[in-house]
């Protein structure tokens, strides 16, 4: 590995000492660098004597800074470590020919997990890596347990060398890091007792155990394992164990510690837990959270009585469908504003796949054709890859804008987001 300078923002410390792109710093004050975590451990001083490589040659190069000032220049994102795991549910093994490379990257990586909240297995790390992660405190981590019985553990992740789950992270946690925990939950593979033993074995760990968050299988169609999705009675079963757990660590320790997605709910037809009860909502990311969160938000939003008069459209996936329709009727009483408010089925992936984020382009076209009379279109920013205006199946805004003839814009799918996409990014039609 190497740490391969990227950027040199003008005018920073790193420009005026002489960095410039391309350069491979070796050492920060006598600390090897590896990567972009070596280089976060071992920059925090004000005055920094780096070692560079250069044209094949070695540097010294003195940076000195101000406090709390960007040291100003950035490294080459890492080579992301692939999982070696075959799990049963895996979704990425579900994904159909075509889409683009990236989204075929299955990540076990323990760098990512700690830099941007992937979850990570704990299966393929060296002794070395892990003396890593205890010595630079590289903390939190985000670890997919899943099942505490290592026997049944080993069958979901395809992987019979998988170690002991409880033996890593009763070392992680005694070395004081702390976790994110993530349950897929497989109907008649981890629920029910197995479940319930796991999130007995799991709450010893707290406080390093921060969270639990159980999730439903994703299954899309082109599924080849026998995985059973998770129907309303499951989902209900799983609220009725997971319901008991909270209210006892509640009691215990002030604080729930195991969280549902909120798609059990919505299979369930049952009610969210009171915003409140989700603390920070350690696992948002993780679809836990959102709906309420959203709920909460809608009611404390100001709306304005009066706009520019404009016709707007909505779209969303099935199952957040009834949350926006309710949220559209405090829309509509704003004068000048006509609201369509749009369902769009998953044919890309199945109807088991219902949420916003997995919207393809080619859908939310079949969907609205026809629908609406609508000056402009509002998609929810999470159905894009990440800085650009591109869907999973390659389609971009610009490509529905031109098919539809009207303005189409990417919106936080929040109430406030919504909110300012169609008084501030609506435009009406000329």
């Amino acid at each position: 590995m190497n740490a391969t300078i990227n950027n040199v923002i003008e005018g920073s410390a790193a420009h005026e000492a002489g960095l410039v792109k391309g350069d491979i710093l070796l050492s920060i004050n006598g600390n090897p660098v590896s990567d972009t975590i070596d280089f976060m451990y071992h920059s925090q001083e004000s005055v920094l004597n780096l070692k560079i490589l250069r044209s094949k040659k070695t540097h010294s190069i003195k940076i000195k800074r101000k406090e709390n000032a960007h040291i100003g220049f950035e490294l080459k994102s890492f080579m992301t470590r692939k999982c070696r795991n075959k799990c049963v549910f895996c979704f990425v093994n579900q994904l159909p020919k075509g889409l683009r490379k990236p989204l075929y990257l299955k990540d076990d990586d323990y760098r990512m997990s700690f830099l941007y909240g992937n979850f990570i297995t704990l299966t393929n790390m060296t002794a070395k890596e892990k003396e890593r992660i205890l010595t630079q405190k590289l903390s939190p981590l985000y670890i997919s347990v899943h099942t505490t019985n290592n026997e049944l553990r080993r069958k979901m992740l395809g992987n019979p060398k998988a170690p002991d789950i409880l033996k890593e992270i009763t070392e992680l946690t005694s070395n004081k890091i702390r976790l994110h925990i993530q349950i897929v939950l497989c109907p008649g593979l981890n629920d029910g007792e197995e479940l319930s033993n796991t999130i007995k074995d799991l709450q010893k760990f707290y406080p390093y155990i921060s969270s639990i968050a159980v999730v439903p299988v994703g299954l899309t169609k082109h599924k080849k394992s026998g995985v059973k999705p998770v129907e309303k009675e499951d989902a209900a079963k799983v609220i009725e164990t997971v319901k008991k757990f909270r209210s006892r660590l509640q009691k215990r320790h002030g604080d729930p510690l195991v969280y549902l997605a909120d798609e059990f709910y919505i299979k369930a037809g049952a009610p969210f837990p009171s915003l409140s009860s989700y603390g920070d909502l350690p696992q948002i990311e993780n679809g836990v959270g959102l709906v309420p969160l959203f709920l909460h938000n809608s009611k404390k939003l100001k709306l304005p009585k009066k706009i520019d008069p404009r016709k707007a459209a909505l779209i969303t996936g099935a199952s957040f469908m009834p949350y926006l329709e309710e949220f559209a009727k405090k829309l509509k009483a704003i004068e000048g504003l006509s609201l369509d408010v749009i369902k769009v089925e998953n044919k890309f992936f199945g109807p088991s796949v219902t949420v916003a984020g997995l919207l393809t382009g080619k859908d939310i076209l079949k969907s609205v054709v026809g629908k609406t009379k609508a000056d402009c279109l509002l998609v929810p920013n999470v159905a894009l890859k990440e800085g650009t205006d591109m869907f999973l199946d390659n389609v971009t805004l610009r490509d529905i804008e031109e098919s539809l003839g009207m303005n189409v814009v990417a919106v936080e799918p929040t109430p406030q987001g919504l909110l300012k996409g169609i008084t501030n990014e609506c435009k009406r039609k000329d």
